[in-house]
């Protein structure tokens, strides 16, 4: 179906997708799957969840698009939401996550130039990060075969390792626009930064006067079982990027930011035809009224609690798992081997899993998953081991 006319930028096997409900889906054969994977996190509340339906219905029947050159009902009360979430004042809608980094990216520019600082340029990322494809983003991601090819990209880069804190220091100085930080690595194998990490990046950004940015594109909005990852640590950013299950797979992202960033993206700095329009938002609005309504942040803490105590007994037993990370339904599972013949082995046996990293089986499961899927799911992979 696809190979005449799609750009091959995707390896996928062979698999139609045609439905999905809760945590299943099912292929055009009519076989069923439980999908451990929500669309690499985006579907945090699952398959055809009818308050998710209900609202695309409704508002699909009023205005689906109005352009950023008018008000509509439901960007404000949602940047409000956002706000009073995230402890940062202001929000720019976009369609992804990349594009919530290239905002973050230039208005940390948009900054130095408006101080009168022309010479504070640098941006500082992590080795092992990922935070997006487009030219910025990419220019700030670690692996070196997703940059090369397109070389090249926005000079003045640097990287450091994760969790070196005199590297760090080292790293952000005065000439730092921004220091760009996943508070969970995702494409870097779901590895978790200290809090005590989090906090010297934190006192390195003040010191140096750059922007602390938190990418939370996939660790946020409820997957961690709170609403972002930097509030387990205490740390606040002066930027966050979200995107993932903000609007239930519709293109939807943002960048929030504290008050004093407001001027820096003015009138005319910045824009999408697309970001933030009526349907996005209104489901968005949606999915936080479920995540709240159902309490699910206290459900994805108590879960994932309980799949990594399962993961731990089951490392014990198993030679083959090496270690568990993440939190919350955010599990990395590091393996001795390949993990794509893992992967298929799992699908075979009606389980979508994901990967990242060669060895490193990536679980991103909806909020509702009951912890027996989990523990079924635990036991299927124990046996293709």
């Amino acid at each position: 179906m696809e190979s005449p006319h799609l750009y091959p930028t995707y390896p996928r096997p062979d698999l139609l997708l045609e439905r999905g409900e809760g945590w299943r889906v099912r292929d055009a054969e009519g076989r069923e799957y439980v999908d451990l994977i929500g669309g690499i996190a985006v579907n945090a509340l699952g398959h055809a969840h009818p308050r998710i339906l209900a609202a695309i219905s409704e508002q699909a029947g009023r205005m689906i698009h109005a352009s950023n050159l008018f008000h509509h009902p439901f960007q404000e009360p949602l940047a409000r939401r956002l706000a009073e979430l995230s402890g940062l004042a202001r929000v720019f809608f976009c369609n992804s996550g990349t594009e919530a980094v290239e905002a973050a990216i230039k208005l940390a520019r948009a900054r130095a130039r408006a101080r009168g600082e022309p010479e504070r340029t640098v941006l500082v990322a992590l080795e092992g990060s990922f935070h997006g494809r487009t030219a910025g983003a990419l220019s700030v991601t670690w692996e070196e075969s997703y940059r090369t090819p397109f070389e090249p990209l926005l000079p003045g880069v640097r990287f450091v390792p994760a969790e070196d804190e005199a590297a760090l220091r080292d790293a952000v100085r005065p000439d730092t626009a921004a220091l760009l930080i996943e508070p969970i690595q995702g494409e870097g194998g779901v590895r978790v930064l200290s809090a005590g990490f989090l906090a010297a990046a934190r006192e390195a950004c003040d010191r140096a006067g750059a922007l602390l940015v938190f990418d939370e594109v996939q660790c946020g909005l409820g997957r961690t079982g709170r609403w972002f990852a930097y509030q387990d640590a205490g740390i606040l950013p002066d930027l966050a990027c979200v995107a993932k299950p903000l609007a239930c797979g519709l293109p939807l992202g943002a960048l929030l930011g504290r008050e004093e960033t407001a001027g820096y993206l003015g009138s005319g700095r910045h824009g999408s035809t697309f970001g933030g329009g009526p349907l996005a938002c209104r489901v968005a609005l949606e999915f936080l009224d479920v995540v709240e309504a159902d309490g699910l942040l206290e459900r994805v803490r108590r879960t994932g609690e309980g799949a990594f105590a399962l993961l731990r007994k089951l490392a014990a037993q198993n030679g083959a798992i090496r270690q568990a990370r993440g939190r919350g339904l955010m599990i990395g599972i590091e393996i001795d081997r390949p993990v794509a013949p893992v992967i298929d082995a799992l699908r075979g046996r009606g389980w979508l899993a994901g990967s990242c990293r060669e060895r490193v089986l990536r679980l991103l499961p909806p909020y509702t998953i009951e912890p027996e899927i989990l523990e079924r799911f635990f036991g299927e992979l124990a046996a293709v081991l």
